[in-house]
């Protein structure tokens, strides 16, 4: 069993993918992990990393080929880092997700059969990203580059277009590096912590069509922006404003927690769960829309919501869940710590007439226990749509203390989703009664759900 070391060759059945969108192999009962594999793939595979029960290693030579594996959609797929699922069909994606979400559960969750339905699969599995952020980047040429990283490396990959973004964006990623060429600003190098600009990100709205393009720059003085921005807005019909995003820290964070309009206006209107929203280039909106929506639908038809109920919104971002549900409830009250999303959800509620709704700006840990202070009434229905790191267990506890009678949990990460849910269950208060997978991120690994719990 000890006997594998670096370098060296092995063959190995590929029959599984991991949560991190490698393949898996078995060997003499150690795993093998192997990216750009596929399940059904038999492989001779050069190890580069070997642990006890464990390796790592990368495809050197294919010798059964798997039937779920496909040619990518991609020219670099084998090269970017951005979609790690491209050789796999995406039956066989489906199929893995729900599986991943399923195991979470049981492993992580010691929920022994959970009532886990069949995955929405998504109606594209291309084309269908309504926002791209590409690291900006310089040739050894000195030509600007704009793209994703290559895989496990800080080295991008340039691209003129991409098959998982909104086919409309595309053109205006091959033409904005050009004019960016043209321009005396310079471009940020992360390891010299030196340079102006660091991200292109573009946004589309799937529904208006309108675009919107944010440049991201470590320095507010860009001479001529404004008269790019409308060179920009003449090109382009559909783009509806230019914004500049300043980002000046040494961060892996994209956006700095300021922006100013440099042309037309600093966001883009879109059709969601039957209202209009406002988005900005550098606020949270869910990548996939159709997906989105058809989650909300989901939410929506399992609550089944009276009119009588107050509903916290926790991690509520520009309204995108507390909004349209609103419209079914007494009064709705979100939580997000950014103000800017914060302004936005209200001009959101204004723009579609909704008066019960109201945001408070803090972290949700903080402004939880405010509730009986602000509230005569207490939430009879909580969502939570944390980030990927899950809830934390303040949070949990809290609400744990306030008992709602029904909690609505969004997550993109099920291993954090299955620790949170057996908290709630453990403590004996509540029983999870369903969960909805749905596919937000087509040729990725990534996997969004949601979660229903009740009172016991």
């Amino acid at each position: 069993m000890n006997h594998w070391k670096q370098g060296d060759y092995i063959e190995v059945l590929i029959d599984d993918l991991s949560a991190q969108g490698e393949g898996v192999g078995r060997v003499d009962g150690r795993v093998v992990f192997v990216p750009d594999s596929v399940p059904g793939d038999r492989a001779e595979i050069h190890l580069t990393r070997v642990k006890r029960q464990y390796a790592h290693g990368k495809i050197h030579r294919l010798l059964e080929i798997s039937p779920h594996r496909v040619l990518p959609a991609c020219i670099v797929a084998d090269k970017c880092g951005g979609c790690q699922w491209q050789t796999v069909d995406y039956d066989y994606q489906v199929k893995a997700k729900e599986d991943q979400v399923r195991q979470a559960l049981q492993r992580i969750g010691h929920f022994e059969d959970p009532p886990v339905d069949a995955l929405l699969p998504g109606t594209e599995p291309l084309g269908y990203r309504n926002k791209s952020t590409y690291p900006l980047g310089l040739s050894k040429t000195g030509q600007v580059q704009a793209g994703y990283y290559r895989k496990q490396s800080h080295r991008l990959i340039n691209l003129n277009q991409c098959p998982v973004q909104d086919s409309r964006l595309d053109p205006l990623l091959a033409g904005v590096k050009q004019d960016l060429q043209a321009q005396e600003w310079t471009i940020y190098d992360e390891t010299q912590q030196r340079g102006q600009l660091r991200h292109l990100s573009l946004r589309q709205g799937r529904r208006t069509g309108e675009q919107l393009l944010t440049l991201v720059s470590t320095d507010w003085d860009l001479p001529g922006a404004e008269e790019q921005a409308e060179i920009w807005l003449q090109r382009y019909p559909h783009l509806v404003g230019v914004n500049l995003n300043h980002n000046p820290h040494h961060t892996n964070a994209i956006f700095g927690s300021k922006s100013r309009c440099l042309g037309g206006r600093d966001y883009l209107e879109e059709s969601f769960g039957g209202l209009q929203f406002q988005i900005r280039g550098d606020t949270f909106f869910q990548i996939y829309t159709e997906q989105a929506e058809a989650l909300l639908d989901v939410i929506a038809e399992v609550l089944h919501l009276d009119g009588t109920e107050v509903l916290l919104d926790a991690y509520c971002g520009v309204g995108t869940l507390s909004l349209p549900l609103a419209q079914s409830c007494r009064e709705v009250i979100g939580i997000e710590v950014q103000p800017e999303a914060i302004a936005q959800a209200e001009v959101n509620a204004r723009l579609n007439g909704i008066t019960n709704s109201q945001f408070w700006i803090g972290t949700v840990e903080e402004v939880l226990p405010q509730w009986q202070g602000r509230m005569t009434r207490l939430p009879n229905v909580v969502l939570l749509d944390p980030p990927r790191k899950g809830c934390d267990r303040q949070v949990l506890d809290q609400l744990l203390e306030l008992q709602p009678q029904r909690i609505v949990y969004i997550s993109c990460k099920p291993s954090t989703l299955a620790r949170d849910l057996k908290i709630l269950c453990d403590s004996g208060s509540y029983r999870l009664v369903r969960v909805q997978p749905a596919d937000f991120f087509p040729q990725t690994p990534h996997v969004e759900c949601v979660a229903f719990l009740e009172q016991c």
